[in-house]
């Protein structure tokens, strides 16, 4: 099928793309990390074109269960770092998010869904579960950009005051590009995510028969909402900024990846079914 082809060149795409990031650090070339930044726009676009064939092949939106979410979110986290390239100098950046989205490519191909049965359940059927996943992934995947641009931030902030600038800080993007990445991923996360919130509760209304019922990923994701709220709250309207913003987008997007990922190891939960 065509688009198991195009997910496995997409893979491959991501995988030499994560290589030559890791080896421009290594080595200290930004001339790599521009050639692994094409590679990952061929990725990009690869993937682009495996979603087309995905949603002819199921014949429904290629974006609703686990494989197709996890698939979906590097798509999203990889499209919208390219994008910070056009007006930002952060292309060794990328040596964070290339290796993300190849690693969730991985976790999407061992969940069982890459060539496996593509009919989809009944109650997974319907706009609201598209608007749902799509609103809440991208949300999530601008929130895991913020918290790589925090970590990165925190390197760089580090060897500057310990004044260790060496051949590998100077390949880093300025703490000024890094804390502006945070303060828009911030900015366009939290409502994407208000609104995949908001349409998930219109779908549990019509599945559930109620907007809430105390599920353990309604209720972690409603925390992981509540902490973005007051962090956004506190880069606006208090100013916060720079290392202590770069922290919490860090401890903030742990929270989320507990309630994507760690309410089914711990919990039982009846979104099992993504």
């Amino acid at each position: 099928m065509m688009d198991i082809l195009f997910f496995k060149i997409a893979l491959c795409a991501y995988l030499i793309s994560t290589l030559g990031y890791i080896a421009s650090l290594l080595i200290g070339r930004v001339l790599i990390a521009r050639a692994s930044t094409w590679i990952l726009l061929g990725a990009f676009i690869v993937h682009t074109v495996y979603f087309l064939f995905r949603g002819i092949e199921t014949g429904h939106s290629p974006f609703i269960n686990l494989y197709e979410s996890l698939s979906f979110f590097a798509w999203a986290i990889s499209g919208i770092y390219l994008a910070f390239q056009v007006k930002t100098k952060t292309r060794v950046l990328g040596a964070f998010v290339s290796p993300v989205a190849f690693l969730l490519m991985m976790a999407a191909s061992a969940s069982g869904g890459l060539g496996g049965d593509v009919s989809m359940p009944a109650i997974l059927q319907g706009r609201w579960v598209t608007i749902h996943v799509i609103l809440s992934v991208a949300g999530e995947a601008l929130f895991a950009l913020a918290c790589l641009a925090g970590v990165m931030y925190l390197i760089q902030d580090g060897f500057i005051k310990s004044k260790k600038v060496s051949g590998f800080s100077r390949l880093l993007p300025s703490l000024r590009d890094l804390d502006r990445i945070n303060h828009i991923c911030l900015l366009w996360g939290f409502p994407l995510l208000t609104l995949g919130v908001i349409a998930g509760s219109i779908w549990a209304r019509t599945v559930w028969g109620s907007h809430w019922h105390w599920d353990p990923k309604q209720v972690w994701t409603l925390i992981a909402w509540t902490f973005y709220a007051v962090l956004l709250h506190q880069r606006l309207a208090i100013g916060w900024k720079g290392r202590k913003i770069a922290f919490f987008s860090i401890v903030a997007f742990l929270i989320l990846l507990f309630a994507f990922v760690g309410v089914y190891m711990f919990f039982t939960t009846s979104h099992r079914f993504v």
